[in-house]
C-alpha cells in the first residue's frame, strides 16, 4: 500500500533538485507556505536557508548531511524505481494546491518527465512554476481571467478535443494530439473558458498569470 502523508490544510511548495532561484521561491512561499522536498530538493531548500517539513523519494540525490539535520520521521524513503521522485510526492501529498519548483529547466528530459507526471497524477492540483512559465494539467472545465494578449499554449499529452471562448484561435472542431496538431502560442482576448473531452491537456501560461491559474484550479 502507498503510504500517504496526513493532508495539508495549506498549499505546498514542492522543491525538486532542478533549476530555481530565490525570487521564484519567495513568490511561491507567499502563496504556498509549507515546504516539501522531492529527494534532491532537500539540497535546494538548504541552499536557500529553508528546512523542508518532509523529504520524499528514493534518496539517491539528497545530501546525507542535509537529511541528518532533519527529524528522521519526516524523511520518507520510497525504494521503488517505477516512478520519479516527483511522482512519489504527488502520490502521497494532499493539499489545496501544490507549486512545483525545480522540475523544469536544466535537463529537458526531466522537464518532459514532470509534464508526464502532471497527466498521470491529474488528481493533484499541481502547477509547475519555472523562470518564465506556469504549467498545469487542465481539468475538464477551466476558466482563466487573463488580460487580452496573454499567451495561452495548449500542449496535448493524449488525443484531446475541446471547446473554447476567449481564445484568438478557437479550438472547437480540432483534434489536438502529441505527434499531431498542437495549440502552442494561442492568445487570450480576455477571460478564457475551455472544456476538454478527456484528460491529457497541459496549459502553459506566462509566469505573471500564476495567480489566475491557481484561481482556475480552485473554483469558488
Amino acid at each position: 500500500m502507498t503510504p500517504v502523508l496526513p493532508p495539508f490544510s495549506e498549499p505546498i511548495t514542492l522543491l525538486g533538485g532542478g533549476e530555481t532561484d530565490l525570487e521564484t521561491l519567495k513568490e511561491a512561499l507567499l502563496l504556498a507556505p509549507r515546504i516539501v522536498a522531492a529527494d534532491g530538493g532537500a539540497n535546494v531548500a538548504r541552499s536557500f536557508g529553508q528546512r523542508p517539513e518532509w523529504v520524499i523519494g528514493d534518496l539517491d540525490s539528497a545530501d546525507r548531511q542535509n537529511l541528518a539535520d532533519l527529524d528522521p520521521s519526516r524523511v520518507l524513503f520510497v525504494a521503488e524505481q517505477e516512478t520519479t521522485d516527483f511522482e512519489k510526492c504527488l502520490m502521497r501529498l494532499s493539499a489545496p494546491f501544490i507549486l512545483g519548483l525545480g522540475f523544469t529547466g536544466l535537463r529537458f528530459d526531466h522537464s518532459l518527465s514532470a509534464c508526464n507526471a502532471l497527466v498521470r497524477h491529474s488528481g493533484s492540483a499541481c502547477l509547475l512554476l519555472g523562470r518564465d512559465d506556469v504549467i498545469f494539467h487542465a481539468p475538464p472545465r477551466l476558466a482563466l481571467d487573463l488580460a487580452p494578449g496573454t499567451r495561452v499554449s495548449l500542449f496535448p499529452m493524449a488525443e484531446v478535443t475541446g471547446r473554447s471562448l476567449g481564445l484568438r484561435w478557437p479550438i472547437e472542431g480540432l483534434t489536438l494530439a502529441p505527434g499531431g496538431r498542437i495549440g502552442t502560442s494561442n492568445e487570450a482576448t480576455g477571460r478564457v473558458e475551455m472544456e476538454f473531452d478527456r484528460a491529457g491537456m497541459l496549459v502553459i501560461l506566462p509566469r505573471p498569470a500564476l495567480r489566475a491559474a491557481i484561481a482556475a484550479l480552485r473554483p469558488a
